[in-house]
């Protein structure tokens, strides 16, 4: 009984000590994720003079001129409703074609498969930088430069590769039956995908859609070299304007980061649960 009450005991203080130490390695993890945004956010406070004086105390005193000023210098509004159209419209396309290929990826077998799924995965391997030269000629052969539909299409396409792989995963995990009956009850491949496949594949969706909203409002490169006109730029690139070889306005500049992180914590604001849930269930069902 002795023996059984120390062991008991021991457990219990090894697990007190396994949990304060996962409660402390969770505490620096927050930490250093929010400590950026609060020195970001504090900065946008200060003058260029005083930022460089003072980097990393509060400011002596609060200049909020910076973001009226940032605002209309960058041209924020026009900017951000464009960061919006290609977030919103790629993201959209991106789920549908990708939900729809793994469907047929995943549950119409034919001798082609192998060769079309492996021609869109390895697409994962590319990146922005080893396309960008032969995107750019294409783009301006089939005048596709400075048009919005130019930034979409490769914005799409970049997308694609990671969501049918992911979304392919998990639709392997749904039981064969379930589309047989369907099928058997006269349902197409259309119907399947709509009212079966889609809601079923709720977690990928999810999964798929953080991943797509990051990479697409915060990419620069890619719509630096596509775009000239200032209408249709998006944020990083407006971002950028304070910043020079020669000299930056760290303060606006500050600002207008702010400007452009607000939305990204609306929308984790708003869709938290969503994300929380997507992330938990992963992206293969097991």
């Amino acid at each position: 009984m002795k023996k059984n009450g120390y062991r008991n005991s021991l457990q219990e203080e090894t697990g007190l000590i396994s949990r304060l130490f996962f409660r402390l390695i969770l505490f620096l993890f927050a930490v250093l994720s929010i400590a950026p945004l609060v020195w970001v956010t504090l900065s946008s406070f200060k003058t260029t003079q005083e930022f460089q004086m003072n980097r990393l105390w509060l400011p002596a005193r609060w200049f909020f001129k910076n973001y009226p000023m940032a605002w209309e210098i960058g041209n924020m509004g026009t900017l951000i409703v464009n960061s919006v159209i290609y977030t919103t419209v790629s993201t959209l396309a991106v789920i549908v074609l990708s939900v729809a290929a793994a469907f047929a990826f995943a549950k119409i077998k034919s001798k082609a498969t192998p060769i079309l799924y492996g021609s869109f995965v390895i697409g994962i391997l590319l990146t922005i930088q080893s396309i960008m030269v032969p995107l750019f000629l294409m783009a301006n052969t089939v005048h596709l430069l400075d048009t919005r539909l130019g930034v979409l299409i490769p914005y799409t396409g970049l997308g694609l590769p990671i969501g049918i792989y992911l979304c392919t995963e998990f639709i392997k995990g749904i039981h064969d039956s379930i589309i047989e009956s369907a099928r058997i009850d006269g349902a197409g491949y259309f119907q399947i995908l709509a009212r079966i496949v889609f809601p079923m594949s709720k977690p990928v969706i999810s999964t798929l859609a953080i991943l797509n909203v990051l990479s697409v409002w915060n990419e620069f490169m890619m719509i630096n070299i596509l775009v000239s006109r200032e209408a249709l730029k998006s944020l990083p690139v407006g971002i950028m304007k304070f910043s020079s070889a020669l000299s930056s306005d760290y303060g606006k500049q500050f600002a207008a980061l702010v400007i452009g992180l607000l939305p990204l914590l609306l929308f984790y604001l708003a869709f938290r649960n969503k994300i929380t849930e997507g992330v938990s269930a992963g992206a293969v069902k097991g």
